[in-house]
């Protein structure tokens, strides 16, 4: 959260999604009620530092770095917080003081502070335990509102993969020594996991669609939910179908293994400094594309998840649930998890980041490696553009290149073979229609003139489609791509894009 942010925050005043909290020193016992009511209901953002009226008290420097860790510690601790909820505040500097701003999605589950459950209105946070009534509106609103939590009572739990689980097991016991999971027998891991629940209102209980999902036998995971489908597309050549496919129809950890496979097969991993110590670019962003497209998806939708590799940028695209409308920025993100039992299984397997940081971090990586900021762009789609640097793609496609540290110019280890301007047909094609259309707009027909080309031809209907698809060109007639009438203009990416090639 940028300080401009925090001080627009301040100056609004508190409401049922805003909470200011003083805390000098010390946390106090009711920084945790707020959490809690802030889970049960809509989220929401807590600042610890500021009085109730707005006015930054700030928190002491020397007390910082222990609030921190407090805040961290107590809510992996399912005495406190029921079950366990993993964040991290963020610190802000403002009015030469420090305070620490805790973003809070609104969870899937319903939890409990102390073995209290607490929700939320306009004057505060409010005890609801004894009140059966509001207790079975806040238990149905969370089947109602996460799609995840949907119980299937006659799910055995030998139609789920003891092997899957054991692996989460395993997994986490490396990880982190002591951890909950690592000595839990199948059914209780399920259960801390929030992947076997209790209905409160009917009764009913069993294995939810979240568990299905990440553990199912394959039989299970399509009847579950019968449209499930990633698809994952290399399309460098042959633009009309694919150069290479993988369609996946099972688990999510296996869906996650195959996919991040697919990447490694057609994606180079340029070398990278990170100080002194050498990270893995692809890894670091592709783990937080892949886990995003199979954690955030709603998948009651039928709309297949793609993951497409192109000549210069991976797309992918999932169903979703918004929560806003409108493209994602790092400074001024709210975390808002789709499916968050689970994004914690990812989280603990290490192959998610909490959602703050792993949006900032993948805007850091993706930088780096592609010398532009990723696009994520929130609609009933969710889509994320991650653009590829030149000659990156690998398999006999592409060489790869090296890149020594952010910010640095890319250096491909084929230096004289790109500086010659050695291009296929397709790409020649392609800079010459952007290179066209950098004056007026131009029709199919004008820019085959313009190309010395007798006619429309197939090759130019395909370079047209990729550009389009690309965006680097526009339709002038959106609404009507058919018309006799369409002409094509250039679009700042592509002028971008052109501009690059040129130098």
């Amino acid at each position: 959260m940028t300080p401009e942010h925090l001080a627009r925050l301040l100056r609004d005043g508190e409401g049922l999604t805003v909470e200011f909290k003083r805390a000098r020193e010390a946390l106090n016992r009711d920084v945790y009620e707020t959490i809690c009511a802030f889970l049960n209901q809509r989220g929401g953002t807590l600042v610890l530092g500021a009085a109730d009226d707005g006015s930054v008290t700030g928190v002491a420097p020397e007390a910082v770095a222990q609030l921190r860790k407090d805040l961290v510690n107590t809510l992996h601790n399912t005495q406190k917080i029921n079950p366990p909820m993993q964040l991290a505040p963020e610190q802000v500097e403002l009015e030469g003081q420090t305070l620490l701003v805790l973003s809070v999605p609104e969870s899937s589950q319903v939890h409990s502070c102390t073995n209290r459950i607490f929700s939320r209105n306009e004057d505060g946070d409010f005890d609801i335990t004894g009140h059966s009534q509001l207790l079975g509106e806040l238990y149905l609103r969370k089947q109602v509102s996460y799609s995840e939590n949907r119980i299937f009572p006659f799910i055995r739990l030998d139609d789920l993969r003891s092997d899957l689980i054991e692996r989460v097991r395993h997994n986490v016991r490396l990880q982190r020594s002591g951890h909950p999971w690592a000595e839990l027998d199948d059914l209780e891991l399920l259960k801390s996991a929030r992947l076997y629940q209790r209905d409160y209102q009917t009764g009913e209980e069993g294995i939810s669609m979240a568990g299905a999902l990440l553990f199912g036998r394959d039989e299970v995971v399509l009847g579950v939910v019968p449209h499930h489908r990633t698809d994952a597309i290399l399309r460098v050549h042959d633009l009309d179908r694919y150069d290479d496919r993988d369609d996946i129809r099972t688990n999510l950890l296996e869906s996650y293994d195959r996919l991040m496979a697919f990447v490694g097969k057609h994606i180079a991993d340029p070398f990278y400094l990170e100080g002194d110590q050498r990270v893995s670019l692809r890894e670091r962003i592709f783990r937080e594309v892949v886990a995003n497209l199979l954690i955030h998806r709603e998948y009651l939708n039928p709309f297949p998840a793609k993951l497409v590799i192109q000549r210069d940028r991976v797309i992918t695209e999932n169903s979703n649930n918004p929560h806003g409308i409108g493209l994602l920025r790092p400074d001024d993100f709210a975390p808002s998890p789709k499916n968050p039992a689970i994004a914690r299984v990812f989280r603990e397997m290490q192959w998610a980041e909490e959602l703050g940081s792993g949006v900032r971090n993948l805007f850091k990586y993706a930088r780096a490696f592609g010398g532009q900021d990723p696009t994520l762009s929130e609609e009933s789609i969710f889509r994320v553009t991650v653009m590829l640097p030149q000659l990156a793609l690998v398999n006999g496609t592409l060489p790869a290149l090296t890149v020594t540290a952010i910010g640095s110019q890319p250096e491909s280890r084929a230096e004289s073979r790109a500086e010659s301007g050695a291009e296929s047909g397709a790409e020649s094609q392609e800079r010459r229609v952007l290179a066209a259309l950098t004056g007026e707009p131009l029709s199919k027909a004008e820019l085959a003139s313009r190309l010395g080309l007798p006619a429309v031809t197939g090759a130019l209907n395909r370079s047209v489609r990729r550009l389009l698809d690309a965006q680097l060109i526009s339709y002038t007639l959106p609404n009507k791509p058919n018309s006799r009438l369409q002409k094509y203009r250039l679009t700042p990416t592509g002028q971008a894009h052109l501009n690059q090639r040129d130098s």
